[in-house]
């Protein structure tokens, strides 16, 4: 490994180990205020609403990107993401201060603020900073409002799904260059020098294969095992650790974290690569033997 891809790579498993902790912080305040994604957490139609609307958006953008409709993708993106900090603060506000005409004013002035630093100065350290926020909080709320079963399910689809759209269709290389080439937030950006700068350098190609001035991994790679990471400590009881973190939910954290160390070492022949099937995959192996280790230990 060259020495100047080690810290952006052992930077990776930090960022997703920052959402998950952040999510499972979030999940609580998150119950507290009665948000919630889902109505019934146990539906099995729920993993396919889910896949549903990602598919819908993302055949949406690459409507927007092949008619070259810069300005409406940032548009769509912006508002998607005001939307989103929308109810991640409504979930830490209205849990500390309750439901209020000041503190739902609260809510959209913080949400403003934070959308418009992030469309106004999208460096990396920026984009990387309020996205453990926002992945945090999305995880939170869909892992607090789906039960255990429908989040392995829905990982597993997706895994499958990922892998299709980035090796055969390869349409996720055409959004993900679409959204990069408008310096669009919804990314986590690691560079590998310390001048580097994301507002003036971007990322180049992803299908060129050429040397690149930074890594970069979905914001959804993160997302997708913090929400079985919540899932299973929020409907699973049992012995936690610090009173805090089941073994399912503690395995699932550690399986994440192995699959991560497998896609970055395809990461390094410099071609883009399906995220989902080893994170996914390796969320769901832990998962299963944490839950088998709770069963033994009670």
């Amino acid at each position: 490994m060259d020495t100047k891809n080690l810290i952006p790579l052992l930077a990776m498993p930090a960022l997703l180990l920052a959402v998950e902790i952040g999510a499972l912080l979030l999940s609580l305040p998150v119950q507290a205020s009665g948000i919630v994604a889902f109505q019934d957490p146990t539906s099995y139609a729920n993993p396919v609403i889910f896949i549903a609307i990602i598919l819908a958006f993302t055949a949406f953008l690459l409507v927007l990107i092949k008619y070259d409709l810069k300005k409406v993708i940032g548009a769509v993106i912006g508002i998607s993401i005001f939307l989103t900090f929308i109810y991640i603060f409504m979930a830490i506000v209205y849990a500390v201060m309750g439901e209020s005409d000041l503190a739902t004013v609260i809510v959209i002035v913080l949400s403003v603020l934070v959308t418009v630093i992030l469309y106004k100065y999208p460096e990396w350290y920026v984009i990387d900073g309020l996205g453990v926020l926002m992945g945090a909080g999305v995880a939170a709320i869909f892992g607090a409002s789906l039960d255990v079963l429908p989040v392995v399910i829905l990982l597993a689809l997706l895994a499958v799904y990922d892998a299709i759209s980035v090796y055969k269709t390869k349409h996720m290389i055409t959004l993900a260059e679409g959204v990069i080439d408008q310096k669009t937030p919804i990314l986590f950006v690691i560079p590998k020098r310390r001048d580097y700068s994301f507002i003036k350098e971007g990322i180049g190609k992803l299908a060129d294969g050429g040397e690149r001035s930074a890594f970069i991994i979905g914001m959804g790679d993160m997302i997708m095992p913090a929400i079985l990471v919540v899932s299973a400590n929020v409907f699973l009881k049992g012995w936690r650790l610090a009173g805090m973190v089941n073994l399912p939910a503690l395995g699932a954290i550690i399986g994440s974290l192995a699959g991560l160390v497998v896609l970055l070492h395809f990461v390094m022949s410099g071609k883009p690569q399906a995220g989902l099937p080893p994170l996914c995959g390796g969320t769901i192996l832990g998962f299963l033997a944490g839950w088998a280790l709770m069963m033994v230990v009670g």
